[in-house]
């Protein structure tokens, strides 16, 4: 039975998805858990994609500049060879690295929507990638800028990503732990992790708009007032966040995230296994 979203609802799922897109937490994990333990009910994953377009407006608009001068620069290395700089390479990066999600998310479509839902999956995946986080902040190098970005980190990024399709995975989390990996800098690889996710993001996000006003079974339905205005909130209040994150990381590192990641995980656990809430 589908029920109407209120306002409340509305608001606070908007709140959820600006503060939690750019950390390495899963916002997708979150607006599923917030929905379930106080809502009692599942705001989809239509409803999530579409107000992630709030939070991508915001990546827009805070590296315009940067995005800008990468276009320009990538038009500028088709015609002359001589002009393929750095922007031009990264440019092609984003395009290259963003394949992968686009197969791996047209073909998965149906099942990222129902099993990948289930909040027993998504809690082990908090706490597995909690893990894959802090072996990132172990052992990669962190050495390299984003100026020695290469065709391989774009694309070994590019795979991470897909694996963002699960909620509780985290996409900034699962691009950065590449990064970091690979030996790039916590600054570059988040830096780059913003840019890859443009594309992916909006794709998806315009791709789910007609579902998100009429989801299919179960599930929470919005009205086109109230997605507007959660994505209005998840748009202001990301901004903020990306600020804060590129700030945050030059001097601090992602340890900070695992432990949240492993407490709200285990809680979930708890929760499910007391029947408090139900895991799908």
């Amino acid at each position: 039975m589908i029920e109407s979203m209120t306002w409340a609802q509305a608001i606070i799922l908007g709140i959820v998805q600006g503060l939690t897109e750019f950390l390495p937490v899963s916002s997708s994990g979150h607006l599923r858990i917030v929905s379930e333990v106080f809502f009692g009910d599942d705001a989809g994953a239509s409803f999530t994609a579409v107000t992630q377009l709030g939070t991508e407006a915001a990546v827009l608009l805070y590296f315009a500049r940067d995005i800008g001068r990468i276009v320009m620069a990538w038009f500028r290395g088709l015609r002359d060879a001589t002009q393929r700089g750095l922007d031009y390479r990264i440019g092609w990066y984003v395009i290259i690295a963003t394949i992968p999600i686009g197969v791996f998310g047209f073909v998965f479509k149906d099942a990222i929507r129902t099993a990948a839902r289930n909040l027993w999956l998504i809690s082990a995946m908090l706490i597995v990638f909690a893990i894959v986080i802090a072996l990132a902040e172990h052992f990669g190098p962190k050495q390299r800028p984003i100026e020695q970005l290469t065709t391989r980190d774009g694309l070994a990024m590019g795979f991470a990503q897909c694996l963002a399709l699960v909620p509780g995975v985290s996409r900034s989390g699962a691009t950065a732990s590449a990064g970091l990996f690979l030996g790039l800098t916590r600054e570059a690889a988040v830096r780059f992790s913003f840019l890859l996710a443009i594309p992916a993001v909006t794709a998806s996000g315009l791709f789910s708009l007609p579902d998100a006003f009429e989801p299919a079974g179960e599930g929470l339905s919005a009205s086109g007032a109230q997605i507007a205005v959660a994505t209005l909130i998840a748009f202001v209040i990301g901004y903020a966040a990306i600020a804060w994150l590129l700030k945050f990381v030059v001097n601090h590192s992602l340890y900070w995230f695992v432990g949240y990641r492993i407490i709200l995980g285990l809680v979930v656990m708890g929760l499910l296994a007391g029947g408090v809430v139900s895991a799908t």
